[in-house]
């Protein structure tokens, strides 16, 4: 993609959603500052993402320069008015992967997309159903793959997504951490890009 002169900046540090970048044929520099990840509690499912997304976003725009655009992100698992976050712990991840198995839950991926002008924010919605796990493909999962740094507990491309999940309705690559469809579409947009 032409990106006519504008720089991408990514801000994330997720090598999920920096190949997912590189596969769409973008180069980017990844800039990121520490963030204290906290949302109002009144917020709920995709509002709660937005509010992360621009949240990554301020940390930062102040320092853009007038041709750059900086790309933040955040993914949220939703079930039955919970956010299922980032487990901190083997127990939390066990407790999360019991509450999706044999259930639909939503995958919400907000992308910020901020420059010194304007700021914009999209998201996607993926609905996602685990079969009944077992625990011990839970404990194998949990052991091999150390999901601490996944929401829900859990990357679809890894072992457990291979096996447990029965669906999905929606877009794939925004249950890996970034809506690629919206990404390029909103690029195109803010830049008169081609291709």
């Amino acid at each position: 993609m032409n990106t006519s002169g504008f720089k991408l900046v990514l801000a994330s540090e997720s090598p999920r959603r920096q190949d997912l970048m590189r596969q769409m044929g973008l180069d980017f520099e990844v800039r990121t500052v520490p963030v204290r990840e906290s949302y109002p509690t009144h917020l709920q499912g995709a509002a709660i993402s937005d509010f992360l997304a621009v949240l990554k976003a301020s940390a930062q725009q102040e320092h853009l320069l007038p041709n750059e655009i900086l790309i933040s992100a955040d993914t949220v698992v939703w079930q039955d008015g919970t956010s299922l976050a980032k487990p901190a712990n083997p127990q939390e991840a066990a407790q999360m992967l019991r509450r999706l198995s044999g259930k639909w839950h939503q995958v919400i991926t907000s992308v910020c997309f901020t420059t010194t002008r304007s700021q914009n924010v999209v998201h996607a919605v993926t609905e996602v159903q685990f079969r009944k796990l077992k625990d011990t493909e839970m404990a194998h999962y949990i052991a091999t793959c150390q999901p601490f740094d996944k929401a829900g507990g859990y990357g679809i491309q890894e072992w457990i997504g291979l096996v447990g999940i029965e669906q999905i309705k929606g877009s794939y690559t925004n249950v890996v951490g970034l809506p690629t469809h919206l990404v390029h579409k909103t690029l195109m947009e803010m830049t008169g890009g081609a291709r």
